[in-house]
């Protein structure tokens, strides 16, 4: 058996990670898409460095586009077999699949304006929306804590990851040259004090893991709260600078988290009614999701829905659906909050708002999740004099500021936590992936510390035998 790491290597997406077994089965976990890495990106999306034709399974580990973003291009470039996932990944997927082809075609069809096709050449999607519903026809869907035979070599348990709706390790018992290989890969792993989400859940002993590594060195205790952090933007910002405070944000998980907390803080009677824009159809479609999920939520989210049977929704808050509403608020004058996607600022309507923003001290971009450094939203958080958006320079006036603790992603502590289960003396390898390089050697010193003997850091493209 062997495993090649085609994403998510010395870098934090584009998640692909392929097992080949010596009967020569190929089991695809997560098919995503990298990004935020600047003029790499492309190219890094281009090349699956393998044949999708050639893979018999594809298992995913949840719904964010750095880990199933590819799924319609793997089909459209040969992949024939089967593909499983949670309940409530499918449905993410199924919104965020075509959401993804829209943004490729459009973004085609803006940069084509300006090409003749012979000295420079057409941009051509990745995938359009009509290769979505094939590629979605090959899932079947599979519920947490269900050990099922997937293949006659291979069966397949789901636990929960807390990282987001659906969001779910990948436990794989292998049989491979008459022996039995227990092998789990993370996907992303959440906190243990999520606000709305069950805690990452306990998985089968492995001797073989791939585990995140985001966070590896950072503790967000460190960071304050994010409902005091998030009050404390929108005084300064809207009541005392009579500003617009525009956050960034995925639109699965973190959009939900931010109108939990807005929410709290009205039901608390810490925040006054003030204006709440979301401006993502997206953001809303995933948000009416996640309210179709109560099985994912923690007891603390189920006891508030005994008195607010809308943990998401509150006076005040206005969706955004048309691209007309969305241009009319960056003529708005009053103070107000504006949610939009994308959630590292690198496409969708939030780069308008923050052109509309960026240049007045009064405003505020909010970043609350991770952002890839070459990102606009990881270039902002080195607050910059100047960024250029869509080819022109804008002054940096507006304040930038972050909440750390808002992170889907545990740190180095919860990812202890989360191996805490598994005895070290089992585990023959440890993979780190979906994290930077510099993170990785630190996290990979506190697992050797903490008993696990042999852990690695492989890259790009990298196949390593398992014996």
């Amino acid at each position: 058996m062997k495993i090649a790491f085609h994403g998510a290597a010395r870098t934090v997406t584009g998640s692909k990670h392929l097992i080949t077994l010596k009967s020569g089965l190929k089991i695809l976990l997560d098919c995503g898409m990298f990004q935020g890495l600047g003029a790499e990106t492309d190219a890094l999306n281009k090349e699956f460095g393998f044949d999708p034709a050639e893979v018999d399974l594809l298992v995913l580990s949840h719904a964010h586009i750095d880990h199933c973003g590819l799924i319609p291009k793997l089909v459209k470039e040969g992949f024939k077999g089967k593909a499983f996932c949670t309940p409530a990944t499918y449905d993410l997927i199924e919104i965020l699949l075509h959401d993804s082809a829209g943004i490729q075609e459009y973004e085609a069809k803006k940069e084509n304006r300006d090409r003749d096709g012979e000295r420079h050449p057409f941009v051509v999607p990745l995938y359009q929306d009509v290769d979505v519903a094939p590629a979605l026809s090959l899932f079947r869907q599979i519920d947490y804590g269900k050990p099922t035979a997937i293949h006659e070599q291979v069966e397949l348990t789901y636990t929960d990851a807390g990282h987001i709706l659906g969001s779910a390790a990948v436990s794989l018992k292998i049989r491979d040259n008459d022996r039995d290989v227990h092998l789990t890969f993370s996907g992303d792993v959440g906190q243990y004090n999520n606000l709305i989400l069950r805690s990452p859940q306990p998985f089968p002993q492995a001797e073989i893991i791939l585990i995140e590594s985001t966070y590896g060195n950072s503790l967000h205790k460190d960071a304050p709260p994010s409902q005091p952090e998030l009050l404390r933007y929108i005084k300064e910002t809207c009541l005392e600078k009579r500003g617009r405070l525009v956050i960034p944000s995925f639109s699965v998980g973190r959009t939900q988290q931010l109108l939990y907390d807005l929410n709290r803080l009205l039901l608390d009677g810490k925040l006054k009614d003030i204006p709440v824009f979301l401006d993502s159809p997206l953001s809303i479609e995933a948000t009416d999701i996640t309210k179709k999920h109560p099985e994912c939520y923690n007891k603390d989210v189920l006891k508030i829905m005994e008195r607010d049977e809308d943990p998401f929704g509150f006076p005040g808050l206005t969706y955004i659906k048309s691209v007309d509403e969305s241009k009319a608020l960056n003529f708005r004058k009053e103070p107000c909050v504006i949610i939009s996607a994308s959630g590292m600022a690198d496409a969708g309507r939030v780069k308008h708002h923050i052109i509309h923003s960026i240049t007045e001290a009064r405003n505020t971009i909010l970043m609350v999740g991770y952002c890839e450094p070459n990102s606009l939203g990881g270039r902002l958080l080195e607050k910059p004099e100047y960024v250029n958006i869509y080819g022109d320079r804008y002054a940096v006036k507006a304040e930038i500021g972050s909440i750390r603790s808002m992170s889907a992603h545990g740190d180095y502590e919860d990812l202890s936590q989360f191996l805490s289960g598994q005895d070290p003396s089992q585990v023959r390898k440890l993979f780190l992936v979906h994290g930077e390089y510099d993170v990785q050697q630190d996290f990979r010193n506190w697992l050797i510390k903490k008993g696990f003997a042999d852990v690695e850091i492989p890259a790009l493209h990298q196949e390593v035998g398992l014996g």
